[in-house]
């Protein structure tokens, strides 16, 4: 039995001259003659390998393509990403210290607050310097193992997220619908089951996803037509069917989004009923404005997410899924310190408070 050699032909000229730093290893593979006769569907078999397999590298760089080409463009839009950032990271930060130092906060709705800032400032943290650096020209290039690091602290994050919006409207429901057994319902074990079933869950489901992703093989071009790591984005780039990735993704999208979404609504279903029991105005309008403030930092989430893994022809415009992924780096994140913390009266006196510490500090 013959053996046939294949070397396969460099194909980095071609790339060198779209990209130069885009990095690929060419592999060789060795056949073997397995089919003596030459029947017209032993030679389909043999042609069809040799096509998969001459397609095939192992890519070691990907190159992130961010948004418009235009420098103008991109300079206003560090300026204006580099804000929110700043904004995202400062009020998040605050409200964390705030309920350390302020023992008047330490209660379960401001103990999910803080995993919630925690979690905003590492999400943001994750995507934001990358597209910062992006924007400027530097930093397009990104190493296989950064994108891999990317794409899972990405999905751990904003599964998190998911599951800890949830708890949190049931932390609300309890204390508005049953205010005198808020106390025994919302202990002290309970909240850190909660909070550390939030991040298990994330953890466990963002881990299984980015492994089954990376584990893909990777054809040239290697160029993410994102600002950062985005699973959807590079799955594109994968040499082979991406149907069991995407039928994950689904189900986890599922799980993560429907099912928390449909928690949440029923919460403030009852909420809004124990509401319009209560004959007070100020009740009434004090109520109101703190739910309806959460509910929309809750469809702003959960509908952009659901819009972008689950809508129709989700993964193919990479468009939207840059405009939309901004909502999860920045506004967001940028967006909660202030409709679920700074708003609060209890925060703005534990800041006053800071602020009046601080003074006599320095008077001192």
């Amino acid at each position: 039995m013959n053996k046939v050699l294949l070397n396969l032909p460099p194909s980095g000229q071609e790339e060198e001259s779209r990209k130069p730093s885009c990095a690929l290893r060419q592999s060789q593979f060795e056949w073997s003659e397995v089919f003596n006769n030459r029947s017209p569907w032993s030679q389909f078999v043999l042609s069809h390998l040799q096509h998969s397999m001459q397609n095939e590298t192992s890519v070691t760089a990907f190159i992130l393509l961010g948004f418009s080409s235009n420098p103008a463009l991109r300079l206003c839009l560090f300026g204006i990403f580099s804000v929110l950032y700043s904004a995202t990271l400062m009020g998040n930060a605050l409200v964390f210290v705030l309920i350390c130092l302020d023992h008047r906060l330490h209660s379960p709705m401001y103990f999910f607050l803080c995993h919630l800032s925690i979690v905003d400032i590492c999400y943001a943290s994750n995507n934001v310097p990358q597209m910062l650096r992006n924007l400027l020209g530097q930093g397009r290039t990104i190493s296989f193992a950064g994108c891999g690091t990317q794409i899972h602290l990405y999905l751990i994050f904003a599964l998190t997220e998911c599951v800890l919006l949830a708890v949190m409207s049931y932390d609300r429901y309890v204390a508005i619908c049953h205010p005198l057994r808020y106390a025994f319902i919302m202990n002290r074990r309970v909240c850190l089951t909660l909070a550390a079933v939030s991040w298990a869950f994330g953890f466990l489901f963002g881990t299984l996803q980015a492994s089954l992703a990376l584990h893909l093989p990777f054809c040239g071009p290697c160029e993410v037509d994102h600002f950062f790591c985005e699973i959807l984005a590079v799955l594109k780039l994968a040499c082979t069917d991406t149907a069991a990735n995407k039928v994950l993704i689904f189900a986890v999208c599922v799980c993560f989004l429907l099912f928390p979404l449909a928690l949440i609504l029923i919460s403030y279903l009852h909420i809004l009923a124990t509401i319009l029991r209560i004959r007070s105005a100020v009740g009434w309008h004090k109520t109101f404005s703190t739910c309806g403030s959460h509910l929309t930092v809750v469809g702003l989430f959960y509908g952009n997410a659901i819009f972008m893994y689950m809508g129709p022809g989700s993964g193919n415009s990479s468009g939207r899924e840059k405009v939309l992924s901004l909502f999860y780096s920045l506004v967001s994140p940028s967006l909660n310190p202030l409709i679920y913390s700074l708003r609060n009266k209890q925060v703005k006196e534990a800041l006053l408070k800071l602020q009046r510490r601080k003074r006599v500090f320095h008077s001192m």
